[in-house]
């Protein structure tokens, strides 16, 4: 009997413990932005995209406008139970070029800066439903007549 509520004692000591380290806040970092030392090796006015690339590395997004600018996007984000994970710090290094490809310049930018823009990936839906390709194909099929394939 005695050696039972040990055991008992023991296996509630335990997942006392285990609750304890669920309770824990996690960090993840998230994406690139290059160091100090490597932004040095830029030169305004000189530097094309190319360059750029091979000194720090392929950027994480990309201006639409034009292929205007390169953005290189690095996120410390916040794990806690069964919250919603926090963003706790984001830094943003935009490297702008002129019609020529040539650097115009670097500015850096944090969440002091401005409001945490989530950084979603948007896909553009259809008004089509669940219609497919092919059931749309079988669907125009019937609605040619031999006069429109003639041309008479």
């Amino acid at each position: 009997m005695q050696g039972t509520i040990g055991t008992a004692k023991l296996a509630v000591a335990g997942l006392v413990l285990l609750a304890l380290g669920a309770c824990t806040s996690q960090y993840r970092s998230h994406g690139y932005v290059p160091p100090e030392e490597d932004l040095q090796q830029i030169v305004p006015g000189v530097d094309t995209r190319a360059s750029v690339e091979d000194v720090i590395g392929v950027p994480a997004a990309s201006g639409v406008l034009r292929d205007s600018g390169y953005y290189y996007i690095e996120s410390e984000v916040r794990h806690f139970a069964w919250k919603r994970p926090t963003v706790i710090d984001r830094q943003v290094l935009a490297i702008t070029f002129d019609e020529a490809g040539i650097v115009e310049n670097l500015v850096t930018y944090g969440l002091e800066d401005g409001k945490v823009v989530p950084l979603t990936r948007r896909v553009t839906v259809s008004g089509d439903g669940d219609i497919g390709f092919i059931r749309k194909l079988f669907g125009n099929i019937g609605g040619l007549s031999v006069d429109q394939l003639v041309g008479g």
